[in-house]
Formats: structure tokens, C-alpha cells, sequence
């Protein structure tokens, strides 16, 4: 028999083949395949099998994935926590102990509810960093923390005033601090099992005046039971995890390792005959490894303290971001203020915002002026002149004067918020560049496994003697040193870091695949309103072509044409029909209601007004609108063209009537941008939906030799794809609508923060201020970013090409140097240290030129 199952909690191709092999191993299942894109598995069955016998061989094989009868709830209100499969669904204000991954992204962008061990490499996982701990404050009383409110005020049991509650140390920390603690245990322990060791080299060693070597090996192995069975058994845990689901890893070079040694090292002690001549001292006894053991394992918990620590620092940008989150804010309720939490903030409230205060949420200014300083958000170090109807960002920085604001972004829809969840999946998000490291690391631990056997067989055979000593020895030091650790770091962290590092300077990456692409675009492809220019255009001409012409028994002065053009325009929300609303309401103009209003993206609206089918637009609406434009019109119009501004026609019943000029200044740092971009080597294309003259008058001031106006998004889309066939890498920018679909198309999408929604989501990386200056620092952090990953590799690649020779015995039959396993361990855990230190450097480098 056979029946489909769904399957939750697969990323990536290998969880599939994780959760088929498992199921494949249940008894009496002939056949079992699964579906990653589906989330399904199906299961070919001798008889029935209950679905509990399914979950448990899933649970106790290391995944947390689920297995359930029906498809799981596709809305996210259905969706419980655990359940929800969509990064899209998941909220910032997740809460500690809500979201662990692994820092070698094992599985892709997977996370966990609980901190623990990666099931594939067996790395203990990392908290992702949220805004709960910061934005909600809760009070409790010192003399009975059982009482915990949401105010402060007076513990109803003793009357003490309450004092805020502090949120726990981060997981991390907590980590941290439990590494610290075993670590200090094991080095406790370990110093005088090497102090005893040693004292071998001693002549007379006084030692054994007090009792005989074998009584002192009793002694190490004694010493040797809490650094092995408490401080450092996670690593046998790790071990035998790694080995039972074949997700072989550095842990199970440690674990057979240290293992062996240790294990030699009793059946030593307790069967000492058994072993020749060689493997005994002179009072014989056996030689024992419980140093070596105990000093490995305590030398790779030394690296894990270092490693934890390190991590901390690889996400400080995030937790930079969230020290800006504000956990308090003043509410103006019926002209009373008052104090409270941010989480209390709804949509639509009233907010006064002292000097020197952080701004709660995101909203518009109701009343006052002020300066913001948003350079923690946008990079830009000036303040920010902010006058009544302009926007403000949660986390940002009010100046020196007090103003009201509405809030219209609370929770996770602030920028702050959007911003943190951003670089928290793009942290999470695996580089193209990684797929070397991943499949070199597929093969390196039976490769390594393999040359310590080598090694052994080499040396016993070969070996001078003690040569059974010497090739225990020698095979372990392959074992210990070699690291896949390092070479399954090298990616991640620094993609981690320079994530980061964009976030702190305005650009926002979704993903890795962005940053490792961007560094080899050739082509760039810009729009030009919103993109080159401000985006803020402002009517500067109302102008009538009939004056003196009736049309249906009525005349069209300019005072009419603004009213009809204000009227239509009321119904759209495109930045020109903004500026034009704005100008007619400056104007006094009169609504007149329509009927029948449709926009024709990339060209233009119409709609019935009095009973008449009118038309705004490009020349293209004219001709959809059935409109003849004359020779005089154009030559009338193209006198604003050729000065960079955009004419937009109003036609009525099939008549052209009048016209509005609209002009959009350029960006103060378009130009420059550009100028720096084309000395990179990159070719700056502009395609615009304006007319010819517009765009070529554009064109000439930024020194832009290539060109294309009249660009549908269609067009923007085909041109993206012609590039592309002749084999160019090829950026878009922009920020509208139109945008949208090339964006998608190009390698790299690149949105301007101040543009719309769809095409932020349609780009891959997001500029925050909305400049041309932004690519530059785009460009420049992925250029530092490539650099950092292929050191890393190289340093991982290197140092295991090396290192496991030179274990193996390499130097010994020229030099007569033999290395020892705890120099061995020594180097393997400042592998993968060296590899995060070198990560960390990206946190200094300058971006912004």
C-alpha cells in the first residue's frame, strides 16, 4: 500500500535526502520518496504503519522536521509558530529562545525554537538577534519577582515600588558563560594529569618516590573522568550523533581522536599484558595517553569559548540596531501626554517627540520642525531638516526642538524592525561561493578518516621503533588537526559581517547570493525619476492649447485644464498625479467627481468627467486614447523637454486641451555616483519612461552616453534580457511599479528605500536613503566582502593542506620533527578562530568610497 504524507521543516536538498533515508529505515516500509518543493513524502508500506512510528524515527534521527496526514494551514493565521514554513510570515519580535540557527548554515536559512546542537555539523547553535527584549519593558518587585507588571507602580504584596525588569542574558551569552564554567573545570583537572605526564622527562623523577608510575596513571585516569565525562562529553555526544546520521564533521575526528587515546589508555591500565614490549616502560607498565586525551579535548572546548565569543561580535550590527530601538514613548490623548510602553503604540496615535529623544515608530509630522539625525539608518552623518508632512523613522534621532507625530508604521512594519528581520535572513542565507566549501566538506572526513589509517599502517610497518607508538601517535594528530570547521566558517561569517556592515551604511541585503553577485556586475541599469532625481517633482506650468477653440460648446483656459487634471489625478497614487493634487489644492482648483478612472501603467490615466472621456498622459496615451497631438503642440511641448522636464497632455473627448510641466531635480549625488560607478568599470545605462527630450536633456548634465526614453515596463524588461543574452551581468535600479518586472529579471535588483513597496520586494538589495551613491557602497562592500570569503577559503584550504601532512610525519624523515597531538589540537582550534578574526576585519573597512 502506499499513501503521501506532508513533511515540515525541510530547507535545503539535504533534509530531503535526511528525512528519505530515515523513513526509507522504518521497518516494514519498502519505498520511501519526498518532495521538497510539495512538502511531501511518499511512503510504500508491506501493512499500515501508524504516522507516530514515522514522527518518532524523525525525532530521534537529530532533524526536527514533522510529519502530518494533511496538507499544514497555507494562511498565517492558521499557521502556529512551529508550523509556519514562509520567512515572509515570520515576525522580528520573536522573543529569546525564538529563533536558533547554525552558524555554518548547515540547512540553509533553517532555524530552531531552542538553543542546542546542530544536527549536521553538531555547532552549537546561535540566537538570532530581535527587537522583544528591547521594545517591552516590565517592572517586578525585589522582594517578590514572582510579581512582574507592565507599569511601574507598588507591589501589591509588600508596597515596595517596582523596579524594571531586567531581560535575560541572550542565549548566547548564556553559552557563552556554560563553555566558561566546563572550561575552567577541565583545565582544573587537565594541569595535573600534564604535570604528571611530564614529569616523565625528569630524571629520577621524585615522583616516583612517593608511589609507583602505575598508581600515578591511576591517578591521571581518575583526574581524567570529569574533563571526559562532563566538561567535554558533548564532543562524544556530537561524535555519535555525527556518525549515526553520517553528518561526519570535525566532531568526529575529535571524538575517534580522543577517544582512541583515552580508551588505549584503560585497557592499558587494566590489561597491561596484553600489550608488546614496546607500547611499556621500563618499571612496566603501559604508556598512557590521558594527557594527550584530556589536553586535546580541553585545548578544542578552549576554541569553542573563543568561537562563542567571537560569534557575539560577528552580529554586533544587529545589536547596534537594536540599541536604537526606544522601549517608551509620549502619547498626546485629548491634549494630555502621557508615558507609555512602545508595544502599547497603535496606528493612527499621536506622539510628541522631545530633543534629544529617539522617534518610536514611523510616522508623518502633525505640527513642528526639527533636524533628525538618520545616520544610523542611512549611513549619511548630516541631520535631516524635517518640516510638517515629512516622514520619520523609528530609532532615529530627534534634534534640538519638540514636534508631534502620527504614527503610521508600529511593530514589525517599522523601518527599524524591517531592517533588523533583513539582515537576519540575509545573515542566515548561503553565497553561491559556499557551494565549493560544502561539497569539499562532503568528502573530508572519510578522507581524513582515511590517511589516519594510512598513517598507522605507514608507520608500523615502516616505522623506527617504537613504531606502534609512534603510529597511535602520528594517526591521532591527523585526526585532531585536520578541520572542517574552519572551511565550513569561512563563507558564512563573513556574509554575516558584511551584512551587517551594509546595514550600518544604508544598504540592505536580502540575501547572500546578491552580495557574491554584485561584485561581478558589469552593466547597470538605472530609471530616472526617483532614482537619478529626488522623486519629488512639483508642477511648474499649467498651460491651455484652446484658448480660443471650443470643444463641446466649452472653452479650456488653464484654470480649466487644472481642474480637470486635479480631478483625474485625485484617483491615482503615482508621484506626478501627487504633485499635480498638491498644486491644484495650492490653487484652490475645484474637484469634479469621475467615473470610469483606469491608470495604463507606463503611460498615463483616464477617465469620465461631466459625461466626458478624458485622458492624461505620455504621447503613448494619447495614441491609446485615440488623440492626434499636432505639430505646434509638440514643438510647444518640447521647449520644457529639452530643459529635463516632463510634459504630461490632457486630452478631452479626443481633443487635446492643455498640458502640465513637471519638474524633478536631480539628486545632489546622482552625478557623482555615477562618474564613480563608470570609473569601476561598470556601463551606466538610463532607460526612462519620459520622452527623448527629457531624458537626453537628463542625460547631458550626468554625462550619460547611453540612453533609452519611451520605455514601457515591458521594454525596461526586454532590455534587461538582451543584456543579458550577450552575456552582460546586469544590475537594475529603481523604485516605482514599472520597475517591478526588471528588477526581478536583472542578476542583481537594486530598490530605492523611498520607492514602493512591490519594488523593494521585487530587489534583492535595498538602499535605504534612496541615492545613486548607494550602489557605490553597494559595490564596494560586495568588492570587500568576495575578497574576505576567498582569504578565508584559502586560509581553510591551506592550512588543512598542510597541517595533515605534517601530522602525518611528514618532516620527520628530513628534520626528525614529529607533531604532537595536543600541538595538533592546538592549531585545529585556532583554525576556526583565525577564520572568524579574519571575518571580523570587514567590520573596519570603508565602504564609502
Amino acid at each position: 500500500m502506499k499513501h503521501t504524507y506532508h513533511i515540515h521543516g525541510m530547507t535545503c536538498n539535504g533534509c530531503r535526502n535526511h528525512v528519505e533515508e530515515t523513513l526509507s529505515k522504518v521497518e516494514g516500509v519498502s519505498n520511501a520518496t519526498v518532495n521538497l518543493e510539495q512538502e511531501e513524502a511518499t511512503i510504500e508500506m508491506e501493512s499500515h504503519i501508524p504516522i507516530e512510528t514515522f514522527q518518532k524515527a524523525l525525532q530521534e534521527d537529530g532533524g526536527s522536521y514533522s510529519i502530518h496526514k494533511n496538507p499544514l494551514p497555507t494562511s498565517p493565521k492558521e499557521r502556529s509558530p512551529k508550523t509556519s514554513k514562509n520567512k515572509s510570515e515570520k515576525s522580528p519580535f520573536q522573543g529569546i529562545g525564538g529563533s536558533f540557527y547554525c552558524p555554518m548554515h548547515c540547512e540553509g536559512d533553517k532555524t530552531y525554537n531552542k538553543p542546542g546542537d546542530c544536527p549536521v555539523c553538531g555547532m552549537d547553535l546561535v540566537e538570532e538577534q530581535n527587537l522583544s527584549a528591547v521594545t517591552s519593558e516590565q517592572w517586578t518587585c525585589p522582594m517578590h519577582p514572582e510579581i512582574v507588571k507592565d507599569e511601574p507602580g507598588a507591589c501589591p504584596i509588600c508596597g515596595m515600588d517596582l523596579v524594571p525588569l531586567q531581560p535575560d542574558i541572550s542565549a548566547e551569552e548564556k553559552t557563552y558563560k556554560r563553555l566558561l564554567k566546563k572550561f575552567r573545570i577541565a583545565v582544573g583537572f587537565t594541569l595535573p594529569i600534564f604535570l604528571m605526564a611530564m614529569s616523565e622527562m625528569i630524571p629520577n623523577n621524585p615522583l616516583y618516590d612517593l608511589m609507583e608510575q602505575k598508581w600515578w596513571n591511576w591517578a591521571q585516569f581518575a583526574l581524567s573522568i570529569p574533563v571526559v565525562f562532563y566538561a567535554t562529553w558533548m564532543f562524544f555526544e556530537r561524535a555519535y550523533k555525527s556518525i549515526k546520521t553520517w553528518n561526519l564533521n570535525m566532531f568526529t575526528l575529535i571524538g575517534i581522536g580522543a577517544g582512541v587515546a583515552w580508551l588505549f589508555s584503560v585497557f592499558g591500565m587494566l590489561f597491561p599484558d596484553f600489550f608488546p614490549e614496546q607500547f611499556k616502560t621500563e618499571s612496566g607498565a603501559v604508556h598512557v595517553y590521558f594527557e594527550a586525551a584530556t589536553v586535546i579535548l580541553t585545548l578544542v572546548l578552549m576554541g569553542q569559548v573563543l568561537e562563542a565569543r567571537a560569534h557575539s561580535k560577528t552580529n554586533s550590527a544587529v545589536k547596534e540596531l537594536l540599541k536604537l530601538a526606544p522601549n517608551k514613548a509620549v502619547r498626546v490623548v485629548d491634549g494630555n501626554e502621557e508615558e507609555v510602553s512602545i508595544d502599547k503604540i497603535e496606528k493612527g496615535d499621536i506622539l510628541r517627540v522631545k530633543p534629544g529623544d529617539k522617534i518610536p515608530v514611523d510616522g508623518i509630522i502633525t505640527e513642528g520642525k526639527t533636524t533628525v539625525d538618520e545616520s544610523m539608518i542611512s549611513g549619511e552623518p548630516i541631520p535631516v531638516d524635517k518640516i510638517k508632512d515629512d516622514n520619520v523613522s523609528s530609532g532615529t534621532i530627534n534634534g534640538n526642538q519638540s514636534f508631534l507625530m502620527k504614527a503610521q508604521k508600529v511593530g514589525s512594519d517599522t523601518l527599524l524592525s524591517q531592517i533588523i528581520h533583513m539582515v537576519n535572513d540575509a545573515s542566515r542565507s548561503r553565497a553561491p561561493i559556499q557551494k565549493l566549501a560544502d561539497t569539499v566538506s562532503g568528502y573530508f572526513v572519510p578522507v581524513v578518516v582515511g590517511i589516519s589509517l594510512i598513517t598507522f599502517a605507514v608507520w608500523a610497518i615502516w616505522g623506527p621503533e617504537p613504531a606502534y607508538v609512534y603510529a597511535l601517535v602520528n594517526a591521532i594528530a591527523v585526526l585532531i588537526i585536520a578541520c572542517p570547521c574552519a572551511l565550513g566558517l569561512a563563507t558564512p561569517m563573513s556574509i554575516m559581517v558584511g551584512v551587517g556592515k551594509g546595514a550600518q551604511n544604508g544598504v540592505l541585503i536580502k540575501n547572500a547570493e546578491a552580495l557574491e553577485k554584485l561584485d561581478t556586475v558589469d552593466t547597470l541599469i538605472i530609471d530616472k525619476t526617483g532614482t537619478i532625481t529626488e522623486g519629488k517633482p512639483t508642477v511648474e506650468k499649467i498651460g491651455s492649447f484652446n484658448d480660443s477653440q471650443p470643444t463641446s460648446k466649452e472653452g479650456f483656459n488653464e484654470s480649466k485644464v487644472l481642474q480637470y487634471i486635479v480631478s483625474l489625478n485625485s484617483n491615482s497614487e503615482h508621484p506626478l498625479a501627487e504633485a499635480t493634487v498638491k498644486y491644484g489644492k495650492e490653487q484652490n482648483a475645484q474637484m469634479i467627481k469621475s467615473d470610469g478612472f483606469s491608470a495604463v501603467t507606463g503611460k498615463g490615466v483616464q477617465a469620465t468627467i461631466n459625461d466626458k472621456k478624458v485622458a492624461l498622459g505620455n504621447p503613448k496615451m494619447m495614441a491609446y486614447a485615440n488623440v492626434e497631438i499636432d505639430s505646434q503642440m509638440q514643438e510647444e511641448a518640447k521647449t520644457y523637454q529639452k530643459q529635463g522636464k516632463t510634459v504630461s497632455y490632457l486630452a478631452v473627448d479626443e481633443k487635446v486641451v492643455g498640458y502640465v510641466v513637471i519638474g524633478d531635480k536631480i539628486k545632489d549625488t546622482s552625478a557623482k555616483a555615477i562618474k564613480e560607478l563608470q570609473a569601476k568599470g561598470i556601463a551606466v545605462i538610463m532607460l526612462t519612461g519620459d520622452n527623448h527630450d527629457t531624458a537626453q536633456a537628463v542625460a547631458l548634465e550626468l554625462s550619460l552616453a547611453d540612453f533609452k526614453a519611451s520605455m514601457l515596463p515591458e521594454d525596461k524588461l526586454k532590455e534587461v534580457t538582451k543584456l543579458q543574452e550577450q552575456g552582460k551581468v546586469v544590475a537594475m535600479a529603481g523604485d516605482g511599479i514599472n520597475d517591478a518586472p526588471a528588477l526581478a529579471k536583472s542578476d542583481v535588483g537594486i530598490a530605492m528605500g523611498t520607492g514602493t513597496d512591490v519594488a523593494i520586494e521585487s530587489a534583492m538589495i535595498t538602499l535605504v536613503k534612496g541615492d545613486l551613491h548607494g550602489i557605490v557602497k553597494a559595490k564596494n562592500l560586495s568588492h570587500v566582502v568576495m575578497k574576505n570569503i576567498k582569504q578565508n577559503l584559502f586560509f581553510a584550504l591551506i592550512y588543512n593542506t598542510i597541517g595533515i601532512p605534517i601530522a602525518a610525519g611528514g618532516l620527520f624523515p628530513v628534520f626528525g620533527i614529529l607533531l604532537s597531538p595536543m600541538i595538533a589540537a592546538l592549531a585545529m582550534s585556532f583554525s576556526s578562530v583565525s577564520v572568524i578574526g579574519n571575518a571580523l576585519r570587514l567590520k573596519t573597512k570603508t565602504i564609502e568610497r
